[in-house]
């Protein structure tokens, strides 16, 4: 089963020091690193500030476009990882290895595995668009 780890950290408007930004780091490639060996790394990314968001409501068949994120909250969403999992209890083993967990706090979402026939339809309206 696939999840997604969504890491969520509180944002400040500071950089920590370079020394400071480099074992940070170092945690990331070393947790990486350890996902990618065992297999179950499917996709991983970090995220720009929420200050660098744009938020799309539609209303009335328009769209509108607000500049940042629409939820105020203390912890900003940072990351994700999509792995392979055995089951939860692999995924939740697999999340609390993530630095963040330690001074953040990591969700572990269930991908919504989406039916045969969804698949087979997006593709033949993509082949009919041309």
């Amino acid at each position: 089963m696939r999840y997604l780890l969504l890491i969520y950290a509180q944002e400040t408007n500071e950089l920590p020091p370079p020394e400071v930004q480099a074992v940070e780091h170092g945690k990331y490639a070393q947790f990486t690193a350890e996902v990618k060996r065992r297999g179950i790394f499917q996709a991983g990314e970090a995220l720009e500030p929420t200050s660098t968001a744009t938020t799309v409501h539609v209303v009335d068949g328009e769209t509108i476009a607000t500049d940042g994120p629409f939820a105020e909250t203390k912890e900003a969403l940072g990351g994700f990882y999509l792995i392979e999992a055995r089951d939860l209890d692999e995924a939740i083993e697999v999340a609390a290895k993530i630095p963040a967990a330690v001074y953040g706090s990591v969700e572990v979402r269930p991908i919504w595995e989406l039916p045969a026939e969804y698949a087979m339809a997006e593709a033949e309206a993509a082949a009919a668009a041309g």
